[in-house]
């Protein structure tokens, strides 16, 4: 983060600007800041400034300079995929998993929970894989906020867990009726429920 700012004042949002921008918490942006997720600096009296374009990039909008919109006309080739997992190993094997399953999915991936929630709004995918402890946000907190919104539930859910059933029980608030993939299973398990997500509704 640097000390001086490098855009003009109409280029830059306050920390309460850029976080209802976002919709998220004024604490979650200050941690997007911290882990260099969006662009900022300090003024001389230690107060962040977060360059407006780098809050766009994030919703996708048109002040975004980098990972460009897929024209329609390409997105339609396959269905959009969210990954939300904090582990490399498990973010790797995955998404072998959803390309062998799914050679035409659009494929992204966020490592902890509040990136997720706001690729999620950005995205608009069809089908939101989602490991349950996640940093940031937990996972099944972020599944049950997700399944309350109708207006942000339209993805069908894969959940992914090493849990073990006894472990899951006090998730249960969140997980009704949502399929759940063990991570020892992922080869096996995970395409099928992946094609069920994706059947045409009966």
């Amino acid at each position: 983060m640097t000390i001086q700012p490098p855009f003009n004042d109409a280029d830059v949002l306050t920390t309460v600007e850029a976080a209802q921008r976002l919709g998220l918490a004024v604490r979650s942006v200050q941690a997007m800041v911290d882990r260099g997720e969006l662009q900022a600096w300090r003024t001389p009296g230690g107060h962040r400034r977060i360059s407006r374009a780098s809050v766009e990039r994030w919703l996708g909008g048109p002040s975004a300079t980098t990972a460009p919109a897929v024209p329609a006309a390409e997105s339609a080739q396959g269905p959009r995929v969210l990954l939300i997992e904090d582990s490399a190993h498990f973010q790797n094997l995955i998404q072998l998993v959803v390309r062998q399953a799914l050679p035409q999915a659009e494929l992204s991936v966020a490592g902890d929970g509040v990136t997720g929630l706001v690729m999620y709004g950005r995205l608009d995918p069809d089908v939101l894989i989602v490991d349950i402890l996640l940093p940031g946000i937990d996972g099944a907190a972020l599944v049950a906020s997700l399944r309350a919104n109708p207006a942000l539930a339209r993805a069908r859910l894969v959940v992914v867990t090493s849990l073990s059933d006894t472990e899951l029980e006090r998730y249960a608030f969140a997980l009704a009726g949502v399929p759940i993939v063990r991570k020892d299973r992922l080869v096996t398990d995970l395409p099928l429920r992946l094609q069920e997500a994706l059947a045409p509704a009966a």
